[in-house]
Formats: structure tokens, C-alpha cells, sequence
């Protein structure tokens, strides 16, 4: 699995690339929160495409991608969290409408938690209720997780286990999500039998 992330999801040659890996990859919607070019990357992405690039010896070659059915939206959040029922729903309707893969990954993170890694345990809580409910669209999630909370500035004494980028919920939390993900899916399937 890939993903392409907000700040690219407008980029044709990301678009491109997509188009041509045999694995699926997740687009993020927008900074904003906005859909729009998440599901046009989606659409984008599912067709041919022919470009430049280069090879591994350095030398220009033209491709040619067939296509990658496998791309999905990734709901990260912007100025207003999008994971909650009514904004999977929103989402459902736009793909359904633009006609595209209706999977989708919740990115407990970023706009979602307001860059709060505990608050990713608040977005598991509401997920696992809609995925135990029956909802067979969300299909993935992304935790921003590490050995240890928080992150830290890059120096020379740099604690074991902790993010330099973006800060993370510890390992603790990490357990606890999965282990919530994997009841509420434990419970959709037993309510599919």
C-alpha cells in the first residue's frame, strides 16, 4: 500500500505514478478538507497514462501505466475533522457519484485529532462504532504512532523511540487502537454470518 499525501494530491506526476504500481494507493483530500482532489487523483489514477521518466541507469524512457483500479481516498481531516458518520456518508455519495472506488481510509492524525496524538483515541472510538455498525467502506486506518509519545527537534541527543516530524501517540495507545479495530471488525463480520 501507498499513499499519496494532501499536499500532492494535486500533482500529475504523483497521479501518473499511481496509475502504474500494482498495489493500492490511498490519496489524501486536501489541506482544506476539501474531496476534490482526492477523488480526481482517484479518477486520474485509474487510467493509462504514457510519460517520461528515467530509468535505473540514468536513461530517459517512455511509460506506459495501464491503470490502477486499487486507489482509494484517505480522509485525513483539514479545517474540520471528516471521519465522523455524517462525513463517511458525505464521502460515500461524492465517490459513488464520481463513479470511483468507494473505499475508504480514516487517518486517525492530522486534521482529524488537530495534531493531538491522544485525541487519535477518540477518532478510534468513533470508527470502531461505524465499522462494529456495519459500515463496509472503511476499510483502512493510519495512526500516527511511535515507541513513545510526542516528537522531539533533531539535536545530537535524540531520545530512542521518538518522532522527529510530527508528533505521535506512544506504543501503549498504539496497542489499545488496534486492539479496539480489530473487536469492531471481529463484530461486522459476526453480524454478516
Amino acid at each position: 500500500m501507498g499513499a499519496i499525501g494532501a499536499r500532492t494530491a494535486e500533482s500529475q506526476i504523483h497521479r501518473e505514478l499511481a496509475s502504474g504500481l500494482s498495489c493500492p494507493i490511498g490519496i489524501k483530500n486536501g489541506t482544506t478538507g476539501a474531496l476534490k482532489p482526492a477523488i480526481d487523483g482517484i479518477q486520474a489514477a485509474n487510467h493509462p497514462h504514457v510519460f517520461f521518466s528515467t530509468t535505473k541507469e540514468g536513461k530517459v524512457q517512455i511509460y506506459k501505466t495501464s491503470g490502477n483500479s486499487d486507489t482509494h481516498i484517505i480522509l485525513r481531516g483539514g479545517v474540520n475533522p471528516n471521519f465522523d458518520e455524517n462525513a463517511v456518508k458525505n464521502v460515500i455519495t461524492a465517490l459513488t457519484e464520481a463513479e470511483v472506488n468507494e473505499s475508504i481510509m480514516i487517518d486517525n492524525s492530522h486534521g482529524n485529532s488537530q495534531k493531538q496524538p491522544k485525541k487519535q483515541i477518540d477518532v478510534t472510538t468513533n470508527v470502531c462504532g461505524q465499522i462494529a455498525s456495519g459500515n463496509r467502506f472503511i476499510r483502512g486506518i493510519m495512526l500516527e504512532s511511535h515507541l513513545n509519545e510526542g516528537n522531539q527537534k533533531i539535536s545530537e541527543n535524540l531520545n530512542y523511540g521518538q518522532s522527529i516530524t510530527d508528533a505521535c501517540m506512544g506504543w501503549e495507545d498504539s496497542v489499545s487502537c488496534l486492539a479496539k479495530y480489530s473487536e469492531a471488525v471481529s463484530e461486522r463480520r459476526n453480524q454478516e454470518n
